[in-house]
């Protein structure tokens, strides 16, 4: 339980909270993310970076076709995340702890997921530190591996360096991937891109936002 995010309100992920170490280990074969929850959709979308898992809550409930899975690193807004999942009874949406870039590499099976949302992403600005951006050259072939045919990733930032190095990559895999524009899911108010807190936060120190949505090319 924390006492943190919830101001002394017990988190309790419940059944829509996942630990990355009690998925079976990734040398027994892909995992088909399906799996994860209690009901197989047409769909499923992955949201790499949960935060409070606001995004998730607000698509979720009227997508209710589509299954959401999050993955979030930080242990503490992960468990808030999943905990708000619990009490809006989300059936369609499930939160992971544990590591994105290793969860696509290691566990994903092929052409499993429809959507990736990576949303105001940690840009990591010391140079010395990109290599632990989420995006990479690498990153990128194994979500063309994991997204179905015509399959999307939607990226938003406010970080001018990570924009540019999004921009570098789509123009390194223009082969594989096509470049269109963003379009705001419909959970988002008026005038946002997105409306996860980041957003909202950055809107008020009136930041400027970039998007784009890479689409699989097969």
């Amino acid at each position: 339980m924390s006492f943190g995010l919830g101001r002394g309100r017990a988190l309790e992920p419940g059944l829509w909270g996942l630990e990355q170490s009690d998925l079976p280990p990734h040398d027994d074969g892909p995992l088909d993310p399906h799996t994860l929850f209690p009901t197989t959709k047409p769909s499923l979308e992955l949201e790499i970076g949960s935060g409070k898992g606001t995004f998730l809550v607000q698509q979720a409930s009227i997508q209710p076709d589509t299954n959401f899975l999050g993955i979030e690193w930080a242990g503490e807004f992960y468990r808030y995340a999943a905990d708000r999942m619990r009490r809006h009874q989300l059936q369609n949406v499930r939160m992971l702890h544990g590591d994105a870039t290793d969860f696509i590499r290691f566990w994903c099976a092929d052409a499993c997921l429809s959507v990736v949302h990576l949303y105001y992403s940690d840009p990591w600005p010391k140079k010395r530190h990109h290599k632990r951006r989420v995006l990479q050259s690498s990153s990128l072939d194994h979500l063309h591996r994991i997204l179905k045919p015509e399959g999307q990733i939607h990226l938003v930032t406010d970080h001018f360096d990570l924009w540019a190095w999004y921009e570098a990559l789509a123009l390194e895999k223009q082969e594989i991937f096509a470049r269109e524009e963003f379009r705001p899911p419909e959970s988002a108010d008026r005038g946002e891109m997105v409306g996860t807190n980041f957003e909202r936060k950055y809107q008020a120190e009136e930041r400027a936002v970039r998007a784009m949505t890479l689409r699989r090319r097969d």
